[in-house]
């Protein structure tokens, strides 16, 4: 128990390697929790013999909780973004989850791990609950649907209302997919389905937006019709598409078409914006804070039940100290800590306990 809690706290506190780790728990700062000695080598052995259930089953009753709790009551629709990335680059082959990086010659530059997230969205509370790694022959649409499953099935079918997802994930069995979890979708809509994107740009193109609304200081015109026809796998009975023109601050324009099966009359095309924009956060708030705040991209061990083990701890940290400081910290009428204002608080509170307890 003490290597488990001792990593979780290292994620935390941004010390994501496992020999930061043993400094800190061979230091005098008891405040961690963490009464025994132990190296970087143990760390590294009871990471690859960790089973992942118990710490997927731990960040779903963190989400379950926060849901009872009222966590996520300021927003009409709860959402999940799925979307992958590659993390934790290697010179070398060190596990079974490398895959061969080349340059634009072909020629072998490297490995890297590629994961699937998935996350919850649409909820001015961004929270990051579970990976999916895949490994060779593997792909990011077969672990995001295996991925997606198992979400939803811990969480069970009424905690959220909506998938959103990149164009690449606007195919039929994905659509499908969602449709049988009791999911509605989201999805963006590019060129990968032609007769549908060239009968919305052709139609979109000749008529006045059906509304144009003020979001967060920006001008946006939204188009809305939900009787395109279905392509020929999708068993839809029609298909609604949402094209948007967002007129931001500096003078830029950006445009993009979305489909969904949201029924027009339960779901406003500027409640469609809002889900389509929430698509961002699994890449700002998973991947981005992830790799540049947490250390998602630190190998650590380089085992690759060691690698998901730390992926999902890396997540469970991220819960936490999101849920701690924008939710039970934010009570009252002062404006919520910054991630980095948070850590740096965190850091002098230790700091504090280490020298109380050193002049007693």
């Amino acid at each position: 128990m003490a290597l488990l809690w001792a990593q979780l706290i290292g994620w935390i506190l941004r010390e994501c390697s496992f020999c930061a780790v043993e400094s800190l728990v061979h230091s005098s700062a008891k405040a961690l929790g963490v009464q025994h000695r132990f190296g970087d080598d143990a760390l590294a052995y009871f990471s690859e013999r960790l089973d992942p259930g118990p710490t997927r089953a731990a960040l779903v009753a963190v989400l379950k909780r926060a849901k009872r709790n009222k966590a996520f009551d300021d927003s009409r629709f709860i959402g999940l973004a799925v979307d992958g990335t590659g993390t934790g680059r290697s010179r070398a082959k060190g596990c079974e989850l490398c895959h061969p990086l080349y340059n634009a010659e072909h020629e072998p530059t490297g490995h890297n791990h590629h994961l699937s997230m998935i996350s919850v969205v649409g909820t001015s509370l961004s929270l990051p609950f579970d990976v999916e790694p895949y490994g060779p022959g593997d792909s990011e649409y077969a672990a995001s649907q295996r991925l997606l499953r198992r979400a939803v099935e811990a969480l069970g079918p009424r905690f959220a209302d909506y998938v959103v997802a990149d164009g690449e994930y606007a195919t039929a069995p994905f659509l499908h997919t969602v449709g049988d979890l009791g999911l509605h979708v989201v999805a963006r809509l590019k060129d990968n389905l032609p007769r549908l994107f060239q009968a919305a740009q052709g139609r979109f193109s000749v008529v006045p937006p059906s509304q144009v609304a003020e979001v967060n200081g920006e001008l946006v015109e939204l188009w809305d019709y939900d009787d395109f026809d279905p392509w020929d796998t999708l068993r839809w009975p029609r298909v609604r598409v949402v094209r948007y023109r967002q007129h931001k601050r500096d003078g830029s324009v950006v445009e993009a078409y979305w489909l969904t099966d949201f029924p027009t009359k339960t779901v406003p095309a500027l409640a469609l914006y809002g889900m389509a924009k929430s698509r961002w956060e699994i890449e700002n708030q998973g991947f981005n804070d992830g790799k540049n705040r947490y250390g998602l991209e630190h190998l650590g061990h380089h085992h690759h039940n060691s690698l998901l083990m730390r992926w999902l701890l890396a997540l469970l940290a991220i819960v936490i100290e999101r849920l701690y400081r924008l939710r039970y910290l934010r009570r009252g009428t002062h404006r919520p800590h910054t991630p980095i204002e948070f850590l740096r608080l965190l850091r002098l509170a230790l700091a504090a306990e280490v020298t109380h307890h050193n002049s007693s």
